[in-house]
């Protein structure tokens, strides 16, 4: 059993795709961690895209269970 046996991927909306674009793999719980630690940290300096990495950040970080 994986974490995205709850999903029915027939119910999600997903954005249109061209007949010759691939769909991204989900990703693993420790990859959506890490990334929401990049995220965080970007959020966090002050650079130009932060509010951008702020939005990402609290967008994935309510979609995946706490590591603690």
């Amino acid at each position: 059993m994986d974490d995205y046996d709850h999903l029915d991927l027939d119910e999600i909306d997903f954005a249109p795709m061209g007949d010759v674009t691939e769909r991204l793999a989900l990703l693993t719980l420790q990859e959506a961690h890490e990334l929401l630690q990049l995220l965080l940290t970007i959020a966090q300096d002050g650079h130009p895209l932060s509010p951008q990495a702020d939005r990402l950040a609290r967008e994935i970080a309510a979609r995946i269970p706490s590591e603690n």
